[in-house]
């Protein structure tokens, strides 16, 4: 009796609550608006390892893998017209913390993901940002709470990509200054 009430409440609380499933990289992609970037960067970034990303246990809680953002951002700086696979700059990700709630009906992720640009030729850092960006799920997104978490980890994810690409877009690359020895 006590196995058949367990596998009655296990089998009611999937039906209500569902299995988790990981942000996928579809849904990080940012598909605004076409950013303006210094010419020194058209077609030269290529994205190094990314890094600190979970992977989803379905029994669990909905997690950021760090091949699903690796594709999102990758895919992201193609759109945008800076992404190469042998590019002059390598951009190294690190995914240092992912903040989610519990429990709730607005489910808010908040994302703190550090971004290190280097030029591979003279190994000097180009940008070292950490960016935190967040994103609210609510209640009228999704009726089950993994849902609304997996479409917060996906905002999330999403609009730390776009700060990167908006930071990327200020950036100014000088050239070395040269000097010929006597």
């Amino acid at each position: 009796m006590k196995i058949l009430k367990l596998t009655l409440i296990l089998t009611a609380s999937l039906y209500l609550f569902g299995c988790a499933s990981g942000a996928r990289m579809d849904n990080m992609i940012y598909q605004g608006d076409q950013k303006q970037y210094d010419d020194k960067l058209a077609k030269e970034i290529n994205v190094g390892s990314v890094s600190g990303g979970e992977e989803t246990n379905p029994a669990w809680t909905s997690e950021i893998s760090n091949e699903a953002f690796s594709g999102a951002l990758r895919e992201s700086l193609i759109r945008q017209g800076i992404f190469s696979k042998k590019g002059k700059y390598k951009l190294e990700v690190k995914l240092l913390n992912v903040d989610q709630p519990m429990f709730g009906l607005d489910l808010t992720v908040t994302t703190h993901v550090q971004y290190i640009l280097t030029d591979t030729s003279s190994k000097d850092i180009v940008m070292d940002e950490t960016i935190v960006a967040q994103h609210t799920a609510t209640f009228s997104d999704a009726f089950i709470a993994i849902e609304r978490l997996r479409i917060a980890n996906e905002g999330s994810g999403m609009k730390n990509i776009e700060s990167v690409l908006n930071k990327l877009s200020e950036l100014k690359i000088k050239p070395k200054n040269i000097s010929l020895a006597n």
